[in-house]
């Protein structure tokens, strides 16, 4: 298992090497060249959500009410000397290069069709047929505001290579999801390059629109775990002398989820005041979340298992839950890296996809684990006739069993959300899909510590030698009878001790658990 633990330790390390300094709502480019798209030339510069400006905005904080998308004098197109050549020493504009920002309920304004197929710049015939410019960005007056789309016009002048953006600001006036793309309809300029940055403002700062719930999230499930670990640890202190193994790994747990959800707070905060995803804290909170993700998942196995309730240790079994929970760990956070460290504009559906199925595949396996071993030890506390226990295991399977049926109610919903949202017009909400995993992960670990919490009756629910240590008042009565009954018992518990015992399973993916047990009792 060290093996495993090392190989998914290397390969999330050279994840994260990959990685380069995270940009948020900063946009950098790079020298990145301008595609060819129908009849122009264009570049994706971003797309964000963003409130308006508020009536009252002053100041020059981060937080001054202001919203816009600031383009800096630092952006720079640039073409190449062939280029040149091809247009008259006697022009003095040679060759024009468009930044559109359109609303997302705009974008049918931008372009238009010529036979059957879109064009977003304006042909000769166009120009006839509809009176556009020529060679210019075809776009269309808004219904609500004649100045949207916006078109911001950079000129090469003469033979220079380079033409700079001036520094200007674009008030965002109207709440809503904005684009920008940098366009040229002359094919002159094929080989265009694009350097610089675009900052992009809310209000309240650099958080996007769809992120900034999380903030406030992530803050107020902060002290949700806090509280939570304030009653487990006062518990823990109260009966230490009663503390069972799993009641430890509940603690790391509760401890890791805390840590994860003030990590991402902080984050966010500092993402919202300077406009960056610093990286270290990044790395810090997404492999957190990893962590606690499998330790959370594993703990829930080993639980169902029946361990340190119904066997002392896991036997044989303990290889194979290390080696899911290593997997699993290797495929969340190689999908979390993704996700959250660096500029994810350019992570396509397919490539998502390709990361999100491998966790998708384990989770459903760990559910068929976690409930076949709920199963089996609902059986075996049955038949040993462990009341108490046996009660606990049925709260524990039912409040799964409804954390379940609601996960997958709203993975039907996440589809329907995002199926009917192509154009990202429900930002304003989006933050809740990711916030829903977070609250019932929590909502889970409250219901396992209010079953396991610390007590004097804590060892009333560990593994014990004795067979019918939880025998209810008939069968403690039978217990006492006179001799032939009482050896009428002890023959009954015998056939059903020799009943559960069964042949040694060698199968590694087998799931079933039952064999690993025969050597303890």
């Amino acid at each position: 298992m060290t093996k495993v633990w090392f190989i998914a330790a290397a390969a999330v390390c050279l994840l994260l090497s990959m990685q380069r300094v995270a940009e948020g709502s900063v946009h950098e480019y790079n020298n990145v060249g301008l595609a060819q798209k129908g009849n122009a030339y264009m570049l994706y510069g971003g797309s964000e959500g963003l409130y308006a400006t508020s009536a009252n905005a002053q100041g020059s904080g981060v937080a001054n009410g202001k919203s816009y998308i600031r383009f800096d004098n630092s952006l720079t197109f640039r073409r190449t000397p062939e280029s040149v050549l091809s247009f008259s020493p006697k022009d003095e504009n040679t060759g024009l290069v468009e930044a559109i920002i359109f609303e997302v309920a705009d974008m049918d304004k931008i372009g238009g069709r010529v036979h059957d197929q879109r064009a977003f710049c304006c042909s000769k015939d166009l120009s006839k047929e509809i009176g556009c410019p020529e060679n210019e960005v075809i776009k269309r007056a808004s219904a609500e505001d004649p100045n949207w789309p916006l078109a911001i016009r950079v000129y090469f002048q003469g033979t220079e290579l380079e033409a700079k953006f001036f520094f200007t600001d674009v008030n965002i006036t109207k709440t809503g999801m904005y684009t920008l793309y940098f366009i040229t309809c002359d094919d002159r300029l094929s080989g265009l390059v694009v350097s610089g940055k675009t900052m992009w403002k809310n209000p309240y700062g650099y958080l996007p629109g769809r992120m900034a719930p999380l903030m406030t999230f992530y803050g107020f499930l902060s002290l949700c775990y806090l509280v939570l670990g304030l009653f487990w640890f006062m518990q823990y202190l109260r009966f230490w002398k009663d503390i069972l193994q799993l009641q430890n790994c509940i603690t790391v747990v509760i401890a890791l989820g805390m840590v994860e959800m003030a990590m991402w707070y902080f984050e966010y905060v500092n993402f919202n005041t300077t406009g960056l995803r610093p990286m270290g804290i990044t790395i810090w909170a997404v492999t957190l979340g990893a962590v606690k993700k499998t330790v959370s998942r594993l703990l829930i196995l080993v639980v169902s298992m029946g361990y340190g309730v119904v066997r002392p240790t896991l036997g044989g079994l303990t290889s194979k839950v290390l080696l899911l929970g290593g997997t699993y760990f290797l495929a969340s956070e190689s999908l979390d890296v993704v996700e959250n460290v660096g500029t994810i504009n350019d992570l396509s559906g397919k490539a998502r996809l390709f990361l999100v199925l491998p966790v998708a595949i384990l989770d459903a396996f760990f559910i068929l684990w976690i409930f076949t071993s709920l199963s089996k030890t609902l059986e075996k506390l049955q038949a040993r006739k462990q009341v108490a226990k046996l009660d606990l295991y049925r709260k524990f399977t039912n409040s799964l069993a409804v954390g379940v049926v609601v996960a997958v109610l709203w993975i039907g919903y996440e589809l329907y959300f995002k199926a009917t949202d192509s154009y990202s017009e429900g930002w304003q909400n989006a933050w809740i899909i990711s916030a829903f995993w977070s609250i019932l992960t929590f909502l889970l670990l409250c219901v396992v510590c209010a079953l396991w919490a610390p007590s004097q009756n804590s060892t009333r629910y560990a593994y014990s030698e004795d067979v019918g240590e939880d025998f209810d008042d008939e069968s403690a009565v039978a217990l006492t009878a006179p001799n032939g009954v009482g050896k009428t018992v002890a023959v009954d518990a015998e056939k059903a001790a020799s009943k559960e015992r069964k042949p040694v399973n060698t199968d590694v993916f087998s799931l079933d658990d039952d064999v690993e047990e025969d050597k303890r009792e």
